[in-house]
């Protein structure tokens, strides 16, 4: 588990700022008379959560997703990025952590599809791949076996403090079938059927981790960003894959961070909609920008994610 702590501020302001530059005491209580005093056998119960209790500090936040989640950043940024040391990767779950003082459980896996999140033998893209993956060759924030929902469930069923799942899915689908296809998914069809993949798969993960881990807390849906806003296919294709997760996940009792429109704003307010002049994706070292947030632009999903839960 990855655990992060920082000062506290006011949440807001600080991830702006971001982005422009970027327990409790147990108490025994004895009898007065030291021959009748008892200690009690009685263990105390996990307080009942449910959608609308808020997040508080010393919670546990639970990240689920792919190379966004997780705070990947291409090989070809200054400085490079150690693989190795997986903490020098921070994505927006590290970055919300600090500022609400959480526990943070990253579980993201870059190159994740919604159908290896599932089942890691399924759908396998550049996530569990044995020849060109990420999972065989490097560590995540957290350990595990088995596929990323069977470490969501396995955690859920053993930490009654979680107050928060995120899940940020679907992108490397889209890049799965571009890998695969004569095209590069460019058909309608293809594109359909990733989508309807998508659905299904969305739909598998919320209804697992409400029915089958019973976790009842607070789960956010966090949308993807354009990489070009100044580009109507980037921002239509980012806005179709969000609109179809945000519908699969609805019946599930969801909030959704709106990533697309914050990352939007900041664009728009510095460089008429260039994600990449914004600051807000890698700057790659021979010039132009990566696919993936630049810790601007983490700070800025942290931000969105922020304004759509309940804190407490």
């Amino acid at each position: 588990m990855h655990t992060v702590r920082g000062p506290r501020a006011i949440a807001p302001r600080s991830f702006k700022l971001a982005a422009l530059g970027i327990c409790a005491t147990l108490g025994l209580a004895l009898a007065s008379a030291p021959a009748l005093a008892k200690t009690s056998s009685t263990k105390p119960t996990a307080p009942k959560i449910n959608p609308n209790t808020p997040v508080t500090p010393g919670s546990t936040y639970l990240a689920l997703g792919d190379s966004v989640t997780f705070g990947f950043q291409e090989a070809q940024v200054v400085p490079a990025p150690n693989y190795l040391d997986a903490s020098s990767l921070l994505g927006y779950p590290e970055m919300l952590g600090s500022e609400l003082h959480l526990t943070v459980a990253n579980a993201a896996c870059p190159g994740e599809t919604s159908s290896s999140l599932i089942n890691d033998t399924s759908g396998v893209f550049l996530c569990e791949n044995p020849t060109s993956g990420y999972r065989p060759k490097f560590p995540l924030h957290v350990k595990y076996n088995g596929s990323q929902l069977d470490y969501a469930v396995s955690y859920l069923k053993k930490h009654k403090n979680v107050r928060l799942v995120s899940l940020m899915i679907g992108a490397n689908d889209f890049f799965a079938c571009q890998a695969t296809t004569a095209d590069h998914c460019a058909s309608l069809p293809e594109q359909a059927a990733v989508l309807a993949t998508v659905t299904r798969n969305v739909k598998t993960i919320l209804s697992t981790i409400r029915n089958k881990a019973h976790y009842s807390g607070q789960v956010a849906i966090v949308n993807y960003y354009s990489t070009d806003y100044a580009n109507p296919v980037s921002s239509g294709q980012s806005q179709l894959l969000n609109s179809t997760v945000d519908t699969a996940a609805k019946p599930f009792h969801v909030e959704v961070a709106d990533g697309f429109g914050v990352l939007q704003a900041a664009a728009a307010h510095s460089s008429g909609g260039n994600t990449c002049a914004a600051g807000l994706l890698t700057q790659l070292s021979g010039g132009g920008c990566g696919i993936h947030p630049s810790y601007a632009g983490q700070a800025l999903l942290a931000q969105a994610l922020e304004q759509a839960i309940k804190l407490g």
